[in-house]
């Protein structure tokens, strides 16, 4: 039997998941975070509305956001402006969609495309989103009925109380949520070659190379390029 080509196992090899570098004493208590994420903001939305809403007391995007907000806390996707912007924005557009256009795979189309061009330009992407807006245009006929009340209840008061939820959780467990901006302080790495103003510049231009949106934040990328140089530098053996 033949083997393979190369190029051919090279691309499977792309399919294996790489280390998450996640221990398990966190993927508990990112289960354990999305478990009463959930349960609370299901408790929080039938004491605010009552059990005789015609429309949904949890959408099932909050699902998404929880894996966000809980597995993932430090992604600039699971933050709070992105969480609470990419959810309305989503539910306006939907909405507005389902209204307007008739045909309900143009409308689909139309308003998960729309939302993902606002959330870029006002720097709120939240994937959960885009299931946001396909809720509006395709949930049925009681959030049809609802019209722009469906953007306040449930998609705003569910946002809400998941976030809520997340800050008092990661503040319990001590973990940092929102993440916040962390700065450097200026220093020389790798032996003096390198700034922290050289790595920030040389590490922008890359990122504008690329052209991609990567799943962390620059300062946190910075931050381990950094700390990977300064050990780099200290594994290296001395000059006699």
């Amino acid at each position: 039997m033949k083997s393979l080509p190369p190029s051919l196992l090279r691309w499977l090899r792309s399919f294996v998941p790489g280390s998450l570098h996640v221990t398990r004493r966190e993927s508990l208590r990112a289960c354990v975070g999305a478990l009463l994420g959930i349960a609370l903001t299901s408790l929080i939305t039938t004491w605010a509305v009552g059990l005789s809403s015609d429309l949904p007391l949890l959408i099932a995007p909050m699902g998404a956001s929880a894996v966000l907000l809980f597995a993932a806390p430090a992604s600039p996707l699971a933050q709070p402006w992105a969480l609470i912007g990419g959810n309305l924005l989503a539910a306006l557009v939907g909405v507005t969609c389902a209204l307007w256009i008739s045909d309900l795979v143009i409308a689909a189309a139309v308003a998960v495309g729309s939302t993902i061009a606002l959330m870029l330009a006002l720097r709120c992407l939240h994937p959960p989103s885009g299931a946001v807006a396909l809720t509006a245009v395709l949930g049925g006929p009681s959030i049809h009925a609802a019209g722009y009340h469906f953007v306040f209840d449930p998609v705003l008061l569910n946002s809400l109380a998941l976030l809520g939820c997340a800050l008092v959780y990661h503040a319990l467990t001590r973990h940092p949520y929102p993440h916040a901006h962390a700065t450097p302080a200026v220093s020389a790495t790798a032996q003096g070659r390198l700034t922290h103003q050289a790595v920030r510049q040389a590490l922008e231009q890359v990122l504008e190379e690329r052209d991609e949106l990567l799943d962390i934040d620059t300062e946190d990328l910075q931050t381990i390029i950094e700390q990977t140089l300064a050990r780099t530098d200290a594994l290296m053996p001395k000059a006699a």
